[in-house]
Formats: C-alpha cells, structure tokens, sequence
C-alpha cells in the first residue's frame, strides 16, 4: 500500500551526508492510536501530550459516572482517533515552527523506497573522483504530445 512520506530538512540547510533528514510517514499511526499521550510525549509534543491526557483522564471520570459512559467512551475514543490520524501532522507542525524545511514529498510503498526517491535526486557528499555522473533527462526529447484528449475528455492544454 502506497504512503505519502514528507522530508524534512534541518533550519541550517541540508548536510552533505543527509544524516539529519527526517522522513516523516502521512497516515495512521497504530501506536498513536493506542497510547496516545505517550505517543506526543514520545515524539516531544508536550503541550498535545498534556491536552491528549487531560482528555482521557476526563473520558475516563465520565465513564464512572452513571449514564455518561457513552460521553466518556466518546471522549476517549475521539481522543484517540485525533492523535492516530493527525499525530504526524503535529510532529511536522511542530519542526516546521523549528525553522525545519518541507523539502519534498513522495509517494512510496515503505520508507526504503522512498528515502531510494528521494536520494536518487539529491547530490550527495562524493567523495570518489572516479564516480559516474548521473545521466541528465532531456525532457525536450519527447516530442510534441499532441492535441488528442483521452477518452474525450479535456485535453491538457486547456482547451477544451
């Protein structure tokens, strides 16, 4: 199943060796789901660390209550679910304040692949003079595409 991967790169600019690149997968995150306060605390999100286990603790009194357990298995849940699905999305926001730089995103099967993408594409601390260049894509080359639309719908060019 394809992700989406967004790089990150340090305030100070990319290194030569790319050690401190962080990959960061979009999407669910199974242990955000499960323990989701210490998921944010994990990831040094403190403030949504704090806010994720205030919400519980409260999810969990209205569960003790007689005729809230519903409002606080709601609370709980949706808690959950919140850190799950935008917990990432912290950890960038988060960077991002930092001075870290999106510097790309890529669409890939598993973070193997798409550190492969993404470093194919970057120049990198060579150290061997005796390296082969990487061939440069004439895109030019192709040739006119033409005016044909696919399937009879619009073509790319904007006209209709």
């Amino acid at each position: 199943m394809t992700s989406s991967y967004l790089v990150l790169t340090t305030p100070d600019g990319a290194d030569k060796a790319h050690e401190k690149t962080r990959f960061i997968r979009d999407g669910f995150t199974m242990l955000g789901f499960l323990f989701p306060w210490i998921w944010l605390a994990s990831h040094r999100l403190w403030l949504h660390a704090i806010a994720a286990f205030l919400a519980q603790s409260i999810g969990g009194a209205l569960m003790d209550r007689p005729g809230l357990w519903i409002v606080g298995a709601v609370v709980t849940f949706g808690t959950s679910l919140l850190v799950a699905l935008e917990g990432q999305n912290f950890r960038v926001r988060n960077l991002v304040s930092k001075g870290w730089d999106e510097n790309a995103l890529i669409s890939a099967d598993s973070l193997d692949v798409a550190e492969e993408i993404y470093f194919s594409d970057v120049q990198t601390d060579m150290r061997d003079e005796k390296a082969m260049p990487s061939p440069q894509w004439d895109s030019a080359s192709r040739g006119d595409r033409g005016s044909a639309t696919s399937l009879g719908l619009f073509g790319f060019d904007g006209g209709r």
